[in-house]
C-alpha cells in the first residue's frame, strides 16, 4: 500500500510559477511510475504528466508541454511538478498518482491508476 500526500499548491498570478510536491509513504516509489492529473470544476480528471520509475522517460499532455516539468527523487520518495508560465486555464485540483504498469510514451489513464493522493488546489488568477 502506498499513501500519497500532495502539497505546494496555492494562488498565483498568470505567468507565475508553482512547484507542488507529492510525498509517498508505505512503500518506495522506485517501483512505480508516477504521474500528475488535474480536475477543474465540472470537468473530468485529465492527465498532465508522467515519469517512469527511474525518471528516464517522461510524457506530457500537449496543454502543458514546454511549461511543466515532472521530476522525482526516489531517495526522498517524492515527486515534483514544476509549473511555469501558468495560465488561468491551469486552475484545478492537482492529483499525484502511482501507476505500477504504465507503458511509456503515452498518457497515463485514470482508470489504471493504482494509488491516488488527496489533491492540492492550484488557482491561477488573470
Amino acid at each position: 500500500q502506498v499513501q500519497l500526500v500532495e502539497s505546494g499548491g496555492g494562488l498565483v498570478q498568470a505567468g507565475g510559477s508553482l512547484r507542488p510536491s507529492c510525498a509517498a509513504s508505505g512503500r518506495t516509489i522506485s517501483n512505480a511510475h508516477m504521474g500528475w492529473f488535474r480536475q477543474a470544476p465540472g470537468k473530468e480528471r485529465e492527465f498532465v504528466a508522467a515519469s517512469s520509475r527511474n525518471g528516464g522517460s517522461t510524457y506530457y499532455a500537449d496543454s502543458v508541454k514546454g511549461r511543466f516539468t515532472i521530476s522525482r527523487d526516489n531517495a526522498k520518495n517524492t515527486v515534483y511538478l514544476q509549473m511555469s508560465s501558468l495560465k488561468p486555464e491551469d486552475t484545478a485540483v492537482y492529483y499525484c498518482a502511482a501507476d505500477l504498469a504504465w507503458t511509456t510514451a503515452q498518457p497515463m489513464r485514470a482508470t489504471w491508476i493504482d494509488y491516488w493522493g488527496q489533491g492540492t488546489q492550484v488557482t491561477v488568477s488573470s
